[in-house]
């Protein structure tokens, strides 16, 4: 007895394939793709590196604030020259044009390092003996106010955040 695959409703007799058909592919494709969207959108990488280089300069900010306070507690309740002698309610960068001494003066005795604005992409300030005078630029600035409150204050930041602290 013969019987055709056509009278059962089949066409031809199917071989065994393997693999995947170009739509499978397609499709597998495009799933990954919306995914690896929906990831990059979730984690953002700009705003993570710019949140980090906040929190960066918020420990500076503080650091070199609290450097200057130890100074004057140090000192009698005087500030160094540099800060006393500044305009009040004039904030000023912390560089070594404006602030020859003070390096100096913090490094080493209420410092490791003087911190350095990470948008610079530069070392942290080891040594400021040395160099007197010429030891760069932190990226910060630093003001006092009518009753001697000094403020530390990071003028660059990332995703328009405020960084600045009074004492």
């Amino acid at each position: 007895m013969y019987i055709s695959f056509m009278s059962l409703g089949g066409d031809l007799p199917m071989k065994n394939k393997k693999g995947f058909t170009l739509i499978e592919l397609l499709v597998v494709i495009g799933i990954l793709a919306i995914l690896l969207a929906i990831t990059l959108i979730a984690i953002n990488p700009a705003r993570q590196f710019g949140q980090a280089n906040n929190t960066k300069r918020r420990s500076d900010v503080l650091q070199v604030l609290n450097a200057i306070h130890q100074y004057v507690a140090e000192n009698q309740g005087q500030l160094p020259a540099e800060v006393s002698g500044l305009t009040a309610g004039t904030a000023t960068l912390f560089n070594a044009t404006n602030f020859p001494n003070l390096c100096g003066q913090l490094v080493t005795n209420y410092l490791p390092a003087l911190p350095t604005d990470p948008s610079l992409n530069t070392a942290n300030i080891t040594d400021c003996t040395a160099n007197a005078g010429a030891w760069g630029n932190t990226g910060y600035q630093i003001s006092r106010d009518a009753q001697n409150r000094i403020t530390v204050s990071a003028p660059t930041t990332d995703n328009a955040a405020v960084i600045t602290v009074t004492r």
